[in-house]
């Protein structure tokens, strides 16, 4: 057995799962803070009540699953070009998730 060989195929395996576990961790913090400051005025405007989060909550919600509610903020930060990083994304969804739809996992 190759000793360097091997202890390279574990550092990478080790790199591999260091970095899904860092890709799977949100901050809520940061996506209330984006939903706040790029999202809700919209959405006021949109529902026509002032309320921005009353879209999140409306019976006829197109959002009907965890999978669609990542569409939807990717498609708004594609569409209103709100110049989001996938991270971000990721943070939106999930305080969206967390505050409003309670998906499962």
């Amino acid at each position: 057995m190759n000793f360097p060989a091997f202890s390279r195929q574990v550092f990478a395996c080790a790199m591999i799962g260091f970095s899904v576990s860092v890709a799977a961790t949100v901050n809520y913090e940061n996506g209330k803070e984006i939903d706040q400051h790029k999202c809700y005025a919209c959405h006021a405007k949109k529902t026509g009540f002032g309320n921005g989060d009353m879209i999140y909550t409306r019976s006829d919600s197109k959002v009907n699953s965890l999978a669609k509610l990542k569409v939807m903020v990717e498609r708004c930060n594609t569409e209103l070009r709100l110049d989001l990083f996938p991270e971000d994304e990721a943070d939106v969804a999930a305080y969206l998730n967390k505050q409003f739809y309670k998906f499962k996992q």
